[in-house]
């Protein structure tokens, strides 16, 4: 079972999976597992807990594999386009919050990368509006990657 909020297939956005899951000893080691038994490199990860169950978000290298191989598996989750923005040091974060606060964006919520081709950071964004902030974060020297940079 699936909710989707996406754009046209075939375009070199980056997926989100937000997976709700047990909230139980072993639950995200055998998602984690799953993904690695079918060649399905996790980018970025994050948990957030709740009493009776957990939302595992996560952005996987090829997100139709993991689609289909979650519907296979009848996990519940949403997939949303989240932007990914690269720096070189931490101290960039504030070119980002900055360029977005000065045009209202509003930032839902943030996590780090796990890997990233040259060494570079990565930072995951979820925002009200990516095309407006993919326009402002350019146009301030913030390089914006695509699906295209990240997968494998």
């Amino acid at each position: 079972m699936s909710a989707e909020i996406l754009r046209s297939p075939g375009d070199d956005c980056i997926r989100q999976f937000s997976i709700f899951a047990d909230n139980k000893v072993g639950r995200l080691n055998d998602i984690i597992m799953m993904l690695a038994q079918h060649n399905i490199h996790i980018l970025s990860i994050c948990t957030v807990d709740t009493t009776d169950s957990a939302i595992l978000r996560l952005i996987p290298d090829y997100w139709e594999d993991a689609k289909k191989l979650f519907e296979e598996q009848g996990l519940a989750f949403s997939l949303n386009e989240v932007m990914v923005v690269e720096f070189d040091s931490e101290k960039d974060i504030r070119n980002v919050t900055c360029a977005l606060t000065q045009t209202e964006i509003n930032i839902h919520y943030t996590y780090p990368m796990l890997m990233r081709p040259q060494g570079k950071c990565g930072l995951v964004l979820h925002l009200e509006d990516n095309d407006m902030a993919t326009d402002i974060l350019s146009s301030s020297g913030i390089k914006v990657l695509k699906l295209s940079d990240l997968a494998r």
